[in-house]
């Protein structure tokens, strides 16, 4: 069956363009054209971040493309020099495009809030009756089961998992451009361009790797752009805050329902009802942040007066505020959470102040990372021994953070400041 040539005009890579003439190119459009693949469209990329950077508005259709257009340049830049590669072109293609497909409502958020693992769903969604399995084995026999054994790590070739899932993957080159570009940011920058061009492919180890000392440099400048977003974007604590008020929301909703006294459609019955691993896959597929979003809507005129607030405070975006409380030690952060616990109104505390600790993703040294090739005949480096740069990024310190009512502000900032002044005389005694 013939289909149409189409291009998608990117923001970020310009235009994507799928040839009707080009079979895998084809079979992308077909999957592309899936319910299960369009409902990425009701999904952002940055759940919560729009509340931050008002900007922060795509979806993750938009990057799953993106992703498929890095591939796209990627393996086609080292098919050049290594032409065996191309037998693997529609499951290097096909992985990027569908890595995603499992997200679920407020993406990142979602899965922290309900529990769920959204690559486990991806699986699921590839390796079951859905029209994404249909058109993949239809394609070809069994091309199904060999992405499920991507998205776990068991790729019929070790180059297809490291772009799909690695340090240096196709996946976080696109959303390091794409996330800065739409948060208005400048911390995701990175040259792209210079970064394809150092990449290699080495038969011996089968890997992923990085030429020359131009390629050391523009590796070093990614991972320092990926430090920043982290720092600067992804976990930003007004998000913390955010996901703070989320949380709360859908947990005091499942008590509610669980009590017979909340409205709800068919399909949150069940997310409300029943852990993740009891969902069907259509009632997974059924979720997505329209359909959340319509419940935050309603419940803002809930019966229960703590939902109605928390939801009103999400909707309106009446965050609480946030305070870094890392140099204070475990011990005095529990006191001062148990202080303000009693402030609080009687059972309303886990909704009112908690705190969330965030660490960043420097550099991992795990069997997945970056090896640097300074000479075709020496055998490849982890980047970590070349570079004191990325050696500094692998140590990173966690952050904490106190989330409370803005109304407690003076409170909270009188009582971290004797937590401090304890700190530094070596007491924890008080608070």
């Amino acid at each position: 069956m013939s289909t149409k040539s189409r291009t998608y005009h990117d923001p970020v890579h310009g235009g994507i363009h799928l040839r009707g003439d080009d079979p895998v190119d084809q079979l992308l459009i077909q999957l592309i054209d899936t319910p299960e693949f369009q409902r990425l469209r009701r999904i952002r990329q940055l759940d919560l971040a729009s509340l931050t950077f008002h900007g922060a508005e795509g979806s993750r259709f938009t990057h799953a493309l993106g992703v498929l257009a890095v591939a796209r340049r990627v393996w086609d830049h080292l098919c050049i020099q290594h032409p065996e590669l191309a037998a693997y072109r529609a499951l290097m293609l096909t992985a990027a495009l569908l890595h995603d497909v499992g997200h679920g409502p407020f993406s990142h958020a979602g899965e922290e809030v309900f529990g769920f693992d959204h690559e486990a769903w991806t699986c699921r969604i590839i390796g079951e009756q859905t029209q994404i399995t249909q058109l993949l084995n239809g394609y070809q026999a069994g091309l199904a089961d060999q992405l499920v054994h991507v998205f776990q790590g068991k790729a019929a070739h070790p180059l297809v998992g490291q772009l799909v899932s690695g340090q240096l993957d196709c996946d976080r080159l696109d959303y390091l451009l794409r996330d800065s570009y739409f948060t208005g940011t400048q911390y995701g920058h990175l040259d792209l361009d210079r970064i394809i061009t150092a990449l290699a492919y080495d038969p011996q180890t089968q890997s992923l790797v990085v030429r020359g000392r131009k390629g050391l440099v523009a590796v070093e400048h990614y991972l320092v752009v990926r430090y920043f977003m982290y720092t600067q974007v992804y976990n930003h604590p007004k998000n913390l805050a955010a996901r703070f008020v989320l949380t709360g929301i859908l947990h005091r909703a499942k008590e509610c329902f669980e009590q017979g006294g909340l409205a709800v459609d068919e399909t949150l019955a069940e997310w409300l009802g029943s852990p993740a691993a009891n969902w069907s896959l259509s009632t997974y597929l059924a979720a997505d942040d329209v359909v959340i979003g319509y419940h935050l809507q309603r419940w803002q005129q809930a019966t229960d007066l703590v939902l109605a607030n928390l939801c009103r405070q999400l909707v309106n975006r009446n965050l609480p505020k946030f305070l870094e409380i890392t140099d204070l030690g475990a011990a005095q952060q529990q006191r001062l959470l148990e202080r303000l616990y009693g402030t609080a109104e009687p059972g309303q505390a886990p909704y009112t102040v908690g705190i969330k600790t965030t660490r960043i993703k420097g550099y991992s040294l795990y069997d997945k990372g970056i090896y640097l090739q300074s000479e075709a005949q020496e055998p490849p480096k982890e980047i970590a021994d070349c570079s004191p740069l990325v050696r500094a990024l692998v140590l990173t310190s966690p952050k904490v953070w106190l989330i409370y009512p803005r109304v407690w502000s003076e409170q909270v900032q009188h009582l971290v400041a004797i937590a401090s002044t304890m700190a530094g005389l070596g007491t924890v005694d008080h608070v």
